[in-house]
């Protein structure tokens, strides 16, 4: 008879499931989008997207942390209006419209701009909070990167250099990754928050950024208003967008996180183009031979810099350890020495 599992591996197997759901529902939002931007702007259903989940965010931070979770007085509101701005207005109309222009195989380009923002994450934090990655680091980031240009490039840089036109939109996508790393960064900034707490509240005004942005682009006709018939034509993959890939979906990555902690947690961030892949080729979207090699190579980084950062990590553990023990002595010998001023009393 098996022995009974024990709290941590109910633990473990649980943030796996999660992390799982999560990043297979972020895949699929891609190829999703491909059907939905044929009747609306990116913008405009950006914040149909928020308006549905930002108000189930905010119901379930209620209903976790009461009122409490919702009282902001003392908080920096301008920097949670900064980093919801980043997220959401700049995430999502970025990597949307970006998708939108390159066509057909948009949806590949942006899901491996997903997979490389564990990567972009190391070098956000360099910059903003001067720390340095380890030099094993730096040559999975290059690595990721590469992987990520074979994949926009549909093989090699001389494509991409053919085809000017292309670079803008393929640099939309990784302008809009940047963007949700840093807002992903962001959540160091209120220590005080639980995750729930920084996703519900950076999404007031952050979808508020995005409502201005957008009512401005119709305004000037930069897109045509959409019709009532359009927003009804494209309710199914609305809910699919608002209630699972993003309420859902945020919401498994969060916790499954937390019990798998984020240096487990961001290896499933390859499932994002595994996924996006295998449904654009049943839908007819064939990836080239060398797109799958540039996925693979970003994939293969993101599990050789886990694993590197692991020996770094017990390298550091075992050396602080060794320090301990071999000041422990010393100290106890110090301890035990009588002061001549204790003795000749």
């Amino acid at each position: 008879m098996p022995a009974p599992r024990t709290a941590d591996q109910k633990n473990y197997g649980r943030g796996v499931l999660l992390c799982l759901l999560a990043t297979v529902s972020w895949g699929a939002m891609f190829p999703l989008m491909d059907v939905t931007l044929k009747h609306i702007d990116p913008f405009t259903f950006t914040c149909l997207r928020y308006a549905i989940a930002g108000a189930m965010f905010l119901v379930f931070l209620r209903l976790r942390e009461g009122a409490a979770g919702l009282r902001l007085k003392g908080e920096r509101i301008g920097l949670a209006w900064l980093f919801g701005t980043a997220g959401f207005a700049g995430f999502q109309f970025l990597v949307f419209f970006g998708q939108d222009l390159i066509g057909a195989r948009g949806a590949l380009n942006a899901s491996i701009m997903m997979a490389t923002m564990p990567m972009m994450g190391f070098l956000v934090n360099w910059v903003l909070r001067k720390v340095v990655p380890p030099k094993g680091a730096l040559a999975f980031i290059a690595m990721s990167f590469v992987g990520a240009i074979l994949v926009v490039s549909d093989g090699g840089l001389s494509t991409l250099l053919s085809h000017p036109g292309d670079f803008g939109p393929d640099a939309l996508l990784l302008f809009a990754a940047l963007c949700w790393v840093i807002y992903t960064s962001g959540a160091t900034y209120f220590p005080g928050w639980s995750p729930i707490k920084y996703t519900a509240i950076t999404t007031v005004p952050g979808l508020a950024s995005a409502g201005v942005i957008t009512a401005v682009i119709l305004a000037t006709g930069g897109v045509p208003v959409p019709s009532g018939h359009a927003v009804a034509t494209i309710l199914p993959e609305l809910a699919y967008m608002s209630i699972i890939a993003g309420f859902a979906g945020v919401l498994g990555w969060n916790f499954g996180n937390r019990y798998l902690g984020p240096l487990n947690g961001v290896l499933f961030m390859d499932v994002v183009p595994i996924t996006a892949f295998v449904i654009s080729a049943l839908t007819g979207v064939i990836p080239a031979g060398t797109q799958v090699v540039g996925a693979s190579l970003t994939a293969l980084a993101h599990i050789f810099n886990n694993l590197y950062l692991r020996r770094v990590t017990q390298r550091t553990a075992a050396a602080a350890a060794a320090k301990a023990a071999t000041e422990k002595p010393a100290v106890a010998a110090t301890e035990g020495k009588t002061s001549p001023v204790a003795a000749s009393r």
